[in-house]
């Protein structure tokens, strides 16, 4: 009975366990859902708190005294100005360039040496890279490589001319539509010029002029495309000469065909070989073309190159009815008039003196093919053979130090005595008879300690740096003809203060770089640098400057003339806020007579010792480059 009762007492406790449990999660849930609501109800009710900025704080202004020197205004510098001009090109010594002889391999190492950065400014045989508004616009192709650049896996062999002029010729059959050489590379860069006038040149300038250097000087074509048109109405026909060709088309009309090379791709009268040269082979003549007066024509010209070596594209144009002079002996050609545009540039102009003979043709005259008066030639450019103006150059006052000038005490006290020098914390006086008197500088005004400041410039080390590497010149591996040498070349310069003396003003450095020519007598500005700079203890009072890259080549012209520009020298001027110059490095004295032309001087253009601006040399003649009846293709 005792274990029944036991029994039934455990399962009464077992019943009623769950009841407890129950109600314990009952309240802790009603506890937890009440929470929740609180939370939910706090959330939904919060208002944001708006930012409220602190208040400003006044800041006590210190009313700074600004000195005041009494110069002339134009010997102050220009503020923080950096001309960065053309050209524009580890310390080393002068560039050597090895002998022409066994160049045939050209250069080992990279093509490009280190970036060269594009100049807006440049303007070379095939162009610049800005447009006038009346210029041709030319692109080259590559026949050579892929649209997208890449060499094609089967190519034409380097000495492949029918291959490469079966191209071309799909080109002038498919009536000089863009879309049926589309397989091949063009380059994106486009060049703008006013005439058609490339004298006997080395076949990679060409390419280099398009900014593609890495592009092998052969089986490339470059296109031009304008208006043709003339104010007064004009009848002329042109003459060309083309090494390998030049077709001329007006109108989707072709009027000439160098050596009617292509007379079979088109139709109409062939074109007319003459009696006499242009450059170094025979020229040819186009049908008579007439021009009503202001109605545009479309002109279209291509040219190009088979394998490299001798390159040239020159158009001329003879007016009917007109007469004109002789070359000089023993050239055989009369002086014509070059095909334009707008009239030519000073820089234009040497690009083309450069490479004609002297008196081959007229480059200023003859008929100008716009209906506006085109001038390319502005004011700042001075005609070759003339000075060139300071214009804008400052002119340097006479030296503070040795003038008698009125000092300002602290007390207000003025002595009129001549600077002599810092010593000692002392300033060294000498009036104007004679007596030497020698006053702290505590005692000076702040104009005057400022004057005192810059007469005592830091010492400066300034070492002028040549920035080189080889430059491999691409070619034919077929070709006999010797191989161009180039150098990437650039000036730079390191300035270093050699003491500790704390000049809390700035500076301004003028470097210049100068070359020689290989075949005349006169130089080249390669570079102009102008910077402001602080020397302190952040930059660890030392400044440094790298100028523009540039190529400078050697080619051998035809008859053996060696061509070229070459180092020659340096000047580096470092000038205070007054224009007084406080440190100089020269490689020849008499660069510092002529710094006031250096300074507007164009950068790339030739000059003589006493700064005049001057022609480029031009190459001797050497008449035609093969007989009549021999490469004619």
């Amino acid at each position: 009975m005792k274990m029944k009762k036991k029994a039934r007492k455990n399962q009464r406790m077992v019943k009623g366990m769950p009841s407890a449990v129950l109600l314990s999660i009952v309240i802790h849930a009603a506890l937890f859902l009440l929470a929740g609501m609180l939370v939910v109800f706090t959330v939904v009710k919060k208002e944001e708190k708006k930012f409220e900025p602190p208040k400003a704080v006044e800041r006590p202004k210190m009313k700074l005294k600004k000195p005041k020197v009494k110069v002339k205004k134009t010997s102050k510098p220009k503020p923080t100005t950096r001309i960065v001009t053309k050209m524009n090109r580890a310390s080393m010594p002068d560039i050597q360039l090895p002998e022409m002889s066994g160049m045939g391999e050209g250069l080992g190492g990279g093509i490009g040496g280190f970036d060269m950065m594009p100049d807006l400014d440049e303007v070379t045989l095939f162009g610049g890279n800005q447009s006038i508004g009346n210029d041709l616009e030319g692109v080259i192709y590559d026949f050579k490589r892929r649209r997208n650049g890449k060499k094609f896996s089967v190519s034409m062999a380097p000495d492949d001319r029918e291959s490469f002029r079966g191209y071309v010729e799909k080109y002038i059959r498919s009536g000089w539509k863009a879309s049926s050489i589309s397989r091949f590379y063009r380059s994106p860069k486009k060049l703008y010029t006013p005439t058609i006038m490339i004298p006997p040149t080395e076949s990679a300038f060409g390419p280099w002029a398009f900014g593609e250097p890495e592009m092998y000087p052969y089986q490339y074509m470059i296109h031009y495309k304008g208006q043709l048109v003339h104010p007064d109405g004009i009848k002329f026909r042109f003459v060309v000469m083309g090494d390998n060709f030049l077709l001329i088309r007006v109108n989707n009309q072709v009027v000439l065909d160098y050596k009617n090379q292509f007379a079979h791709a088109w139709d109409g009268k062939e074109s007319k070989p003459l009696s006499y040269d242009l450059g170094h082979w025979w020229a040819y003549a186009g049908g008579w073309i007439e021009l009503e007066l202001g109605v545009p024509q479309e002109i279209e010209v291509i040219l190009g190159e088979y394998s490299g070596g001798l390159f040239a594209a020159m158009v001329a144009v003879e007016v009917y009815g007109e007469e004109y002079p002789p070359a000089p002996t023993p050239q055989d050609n009369p002086v014509l008039p070059i095909f334009k545009t707008s009239t030519l540039t000073a820089d234009q102009v040497d690009n083309v003196h450069e490479y004609m003979w002297e008196g081959h043709l007229d480059y200023t005259n003859g008929p100008v093919f716009c209906d506006y008066d085109p001038v390319g030639k502005t004011v700042d450019e001075p005609v070759p053979g003339s000075p060139v103006e300071p214009g804008a150059a400052e002119t340097l006052p006479v030296d503070s130090e040795s003038a008698q000038r009125t000092w300002t005490l602290n007390t207000g006290k003025t002595v009129e005595a001549e600077y002599v020098t810092l010593f000692g914390g002392k300033v060294v006086l000498k009036g104007a008879r004679g007596k030497v008197v020698k006053m702290p500088l505590t005692e000076f005004s702040p104009e005057d300690l400022y004057l005192i400041d810059l007469l005592n410039p830091p010492e400066l080390r300034m070492d002028f740096k040549k920035h080189t590497s080889n430059f491999k010149v691409l070619s034919n591996p077929t070709s006999t003809m010797p191989i161009p040498f180039a150098q990437t070349f650039a000036g730079g310069v390191v300035v270093r203060q050699q003491n500790m003396k704390n000049y809390p003003h700035p500076l301004r450095l003028e470097m210049y770089v100068i070359l020689d020519e290989y075949d005349g007598d006169n130089f080249i500005l390669l570079d102009r640098q102008v910077d402001t700079f602080m020397l302190t203890p952040e930059n660890e009072r030392r400044f440094e400057v790298v100028g523009n890259k540039s190529r400078l080549r050697r080619y051998v012209y035809d008859g053996g003339a060696v061509r070229g520009e070459k180092y020659k020298g340096y000047m580096i001027l470092v000038y205070d806020e007054r224009g007084e110059i406080v440190a100089q490095n020269l490689s020849h004295d008499w660069l510092l007579d002529i710094r006031d032309k250096l300074l507007v001087f164009p950068v790339g253009r030739h000059f003589n010792r006493q700064g005049e601006r001057v022609f480029p040399p031009s190459p001797p003649f050497s008449g035609r480059f093969w007989a009549m009846g021999t490469h004619d293709w």
